[in-house]
């Protein structure tokens, strides 16, 4: 059995979750936050979460632990069989990360647990956001699914990602990504309709409202 380390209301710990369940995997979550725990670090060497502990050790960083989790288990695949389609969805699954993901995260303090927001902070976060969603909106498929008609990890990414996110820019720009990435509003309907979803968000709900008080 597997071994989950993270909490409910980390994003990227509900992406492998997810991938977990949709997989039909059996595995223990130990709820852990962040840490810099020297038998922490032994497992996740920046101390960061998820982390997932197989039979031959912990494994750290969410694409890493997903490409393990496809290679252990292809009887439900997550990523196209063709190269080049493979290669697009990673592709999405990046550019979601890294020019929507981190670039919302920048705020997630201010918009969630009052920490001070400068107005040049705002104005940044607003520049590059409009530059991660117009790249993102040439990559985005919705036809249904984020990378075209399968359901892939591109979906797992995009969806715990424009979720929080979503808070963050509501709150400290008054922006959503409806209006930013159109089709999104029907894609986050689809996938709110999977029962996994919905379990884990119900999850994340009440670890959050609790976090937050």
């Amino acid at each position: 059995m597997y071994k989950l380390y993270g909490f409910p209301v980390s994003n990227y710990y509900n992406m492998v979750k997810l991938a977990l369940l949709e997989k039909g995997l059996d595995f223990e979550e130990v709820i852990t936050r962040p840490s810099q725990e020297e038998s922490y670090l032994a497992k996740s060497p920046m101390g960061k979460i998820p982390c997932l502990e197989v039979k031959e050790g912990p494994i750290s960083e969410t694409n890493v632990i997903l490409d393990y989790l496809e290679e252990v288990s292809g009887d439900r695949p997550f990523y196209p069989e063709d190269a080049f389609q493979r290669a697009k969805v990673r592709e999405l699954m990046k550019a979601t990360e890294l020019y929507l993901e981190l670039v919302a995260r920048r705020l997630l303090g201010g918009a969630l647990f009052g920490q001070e927001m400068s107005e040049a902070l705002k104005d940044e976060v607003r520049g590059q956001l409009d530059k991660g969603c117009a790249a993102l909106n040439k990559l985005l498929r919705f036809s249904p699914y984020a990378a075209g008609e399968t359901f892939t990890y591109a979906d797992f990414m995009l969806y715990y990602t424009v979720t929080l996110a979503n808070i963050v820019t509501q709150k400290a720009l008054d922006v959503s990504l409806e209006d930013k990435l159109p089709g999104l509003a029907d894609w986050l309907a689809l996938m709110e309709q999977n029962a996994h979803i919905l379990s884990i968000n119900g999850e994340r709900d009440a670890a959050l409202k609790a976090m937050i008080g």
